[in-house]
């Protein structure tokens, strides 16, 4: 129970780390600064606590890319649109799994593999159908972000499962060296310049709190992948999902429409069901939530 436990923590600290990013961008510190300086100090007591043994390649920096664009895309996007829209267009990441693992690691779906990313791409459909709007497709900027952090996301894990042989901990200080570098780039790219990184002092102690959250539970995730197949760690974390519901309803008002909880319904059945087709053994196929 102790792994499993160590995964519902996970799940429900980032059904929940929504809102404190939030808190954050009314305090002025906006999403990109927030998440380059909460990474950027998981980073520095990462060196510290976890003292992992330094390696560079080309597929370590393709982890700290593909999990930095994952992490600031998602926290930008449920800064600054719908929560459970954000979360369940993120959730589509499954089915970007089964792509790059086709790609990258070779691993070939059934037809029933196929079947359930067509259902879970028609459920994101059907969340999304505006008939006015005409096709079904994300209509924010923060909806084309989440898509896009999802997909990241899964590149970033089919890499993991690529690089077993490294440890865990230099994984890990990839994520927060990604999460740092990916923020940065944004302050840059929005022209909001290096004082977008000196935070109001209302807010430092927040973002302190983060940074040790982010930490804490990247640890506590580790422990629980080594021990639990990625397969049933992806439906374990689907509770993150629930969380993610009664915070948005309770803390922001945010309640789906009976056509949205139609769509993320199929999302998540198409998740669960992924459980079905296969397992792999403890500890072969590690899958990391930032």
């Amino acid at each position: 129970m102790i792994p499993v436990m160590a995964l519902l923590t996970g799940a429900t600290v980032w059904g929940l780390i929504w809102y404190p990013y939030r808190a954050l961008d009314h305090a002025g510190v906006g999403g990109a600064a927030a998440t380059t300086l909460t990474y950027a100090g998981a980073f520095l007591l990462g060196l510290i606590f976890l003292r992992p043994r330094l390696h560079l390649s080309w597929l370590l920096a393709a982890i700290a890319l593909t999990a930095g664009w994952a992490n600031v895309g998602f926290t930008i996007a449920v800064i600054y649109g719908d929560v459970m829209r954000v979360v369940l267009l993120f959730y589509l990441s499954p089915i970007w799994t089964i792509l790059f693992a086709r790609w990258l690691l070779g691993e070939r779906l059934s037809a029933t593999g196929y079947a359930l990313m067509l259902f879970a791409l028609a459920g994101a459909a059907v969340m999304l159908w505006q008939p006015q709007r005409g096709w079904p497709v994300p209509g924010t900027a923060a909806e084309w972000l989440a898509l896009s952090a999802g997909a990241m996301f899964a590149f970033s894990n089919v890499l993991i499962r690529k690089t077993l042989k490294l440890a865990i901990e230099l994984k890990v200080m990839a994520v927060f060296f990604g999460g740092f570098v990916i923020g940065a780039i944004c302050i840059l790219w929005t022209s909001a310049g290096v004082q977008a990184l000196v935070p109001p002092r209302d807010a430092a102690v927040l973002l302190i709190l983060l940074t040790l959250v982010i930490l804490a539970v990247n640890v506590a995730v580790q422990f629980g992948l080594t021990q639990i197949s990625a397969n049933r760690a992806i439906v374990i974390y689907l509770f993150e999902l629930v969380v993610t519901a009664i915070s948005a309803w309770l803390l922001a008002d945010e309640v789906l429409e009976a056509q949205e909880w139609c769509g993320g319904i199929m999302i998540v059945a198409a998740g669960l069901l992924s459980d079905r087709l296969g397992h792999a053994p403890p500890g072969d196929a590690l899958e990391i939530r930032y």
